[in-house]
């Protein structure tokens, strides 16, 4: 392994937590608007759709 010093540590450090931290968001993110999704479209009042779309 090469060396590295240890400010190319800290930043391979904060890297790899904020691409979990991403990876997590975005799995909750997905999981958030297919359940409002899911649960909008089983209400009655999705026929008052103002949009049109």
């Amino acid at each position: 392994m090469p060396q590295l010093s240890p400010l190319n540590w800290s930043f391979l450090f904060l890297l790899f937590w904020f691409i979990i931290f991403l990876a997590f968001a975005l799995i909750w993110w997905q999981k958030s608007l297919y359940y409002k999704a899911f649960k909008s479209s089983s209400s009655p009042k999705s026929a008052e759709n103002k949009w049109g779309w």
